[in-house]
């Protein structure tokens, strides 16, 4: 079975409904997908009910969390698998999640266009048709706008990248809050990403066995952010605390230049989560 656990619908910052994006798993072969937009679950619905036979959903969300180091704090995702999405202290503190992405996103594009910088807001709303602002959505604006070539010169410095004037901070999660609320919701938490240097700032070594201690599942090895040494290393990590790894596209629909299962789980991770997991089930489209 080809399992690709980490996929996003234009429920967040992907440009494939969520629909339109089970249709693709099974086109594309896949046994098992998970949807992980960013900080909602308001994808899973229609993610259901659009299943080819055959394909199996593990229904998730990617959580944007903060490490706070004693000199420094460090953005970084948590991916959330097969939680109870009623959850009314997870919902709420998602909720403030997105609030707070949306306020970020609206402060970033008024200090561009005080730089004479020609997006609109109204316009970035309009094609996040209810979605989770993030800067993918800006980035797209850029290309619009005809002032980028893709989402890759968008993310630079220059524009709203890492050491960006225009990149604003958002609220995010206490990493380990995080954890507390997925495990209370009956989910399966995996550290996304966690190695992906060219993202920017990564995490201390020794807060991966602090993470397991306060209950972390799983590592995201094989990633396109992660260089072979990096996919290494996050393995060598798993296998020293007893974690499992997954490896994901992280497919974003045209914002990303990676094909959906790119990067694969093998089964007996999922095994894993689905044995883990009491917040919510895999769903599996109907044979015949």
């Amino acid at each position: 079975m080809t399992i690709d656990l980490h996929l996003h619908s234009t429920a967040s910052d992907g440009t494939t409904p969520p629909d339109e994006l089970m249709r693709l798993a099974g086109a594309a072969g896949l046994g098992a997908v998970a949807l992980t937009d960013h900080d909602t679950t308001a994808g899973w619905a229609a993610a259901t009910q659009a299943l080819p036979p055959g394909l199996t959903l593990i229904r998730g969300a990617e959580l944007s969390c903060r490490w706070h180091g004693e000199s420094e704090s460090i953005a970084l995702h948590l991916l959330a698998y097969l939680f109870d999405p009623a959850d009314e202290h997870l919902v709420a503190a998602l909720a403030r999640v997105r609030e707070s992405r949306l306020g970020r996103a609206e402060r970033m594009v008024a200090l561009m266009r005080a730089d004479g910088i020609d997006v609109n807001w109204a316009d970035i709303l309009a094609h996040a048709d209810g979605g989770t602002v993030g800067r993918p959505h800006l980035a797209a604006a850029l290309i619009r706008a005809g002032l980028v070539a893709d989402t890759q010169e968008a993310f630079s410095p220059r524009w709203i990248g890492n050491g960006s004037p225009y990149r604003v901070p958002k609220d995010d999660l206490d990493v380990f809050e995080a954890l507390r609320l997925v495990q209370a919701a009956g989910g399966v938490t995996v550290f996304a990403h966690p190695r992906a240097r060219v993202r920017g700032r990564v995490v201390p070594k020794e807060l991966f066995a602090q993470l397991a201690a306060a209950g972390l599942d799983g590592l995201e090895a094989d990633h396109h952010d992660h260089s072979p040494a990096e996919r290494a290393e996050v393995r060598r990590i798993a296998a020293q605390l007893g974690l499992f790894v997954t490896g994901s596209s992280d497919f974003h629909g045209t914002h990303k230049k990676v094909r959906i299962g790119e990067f694969t789980t093998a089964p007996e991770a999922l095994e894993r989560i689905v044995a883990g997991a009491t917040g919510a089930t895999p769903v599996t489209g109907v044979v015949g």
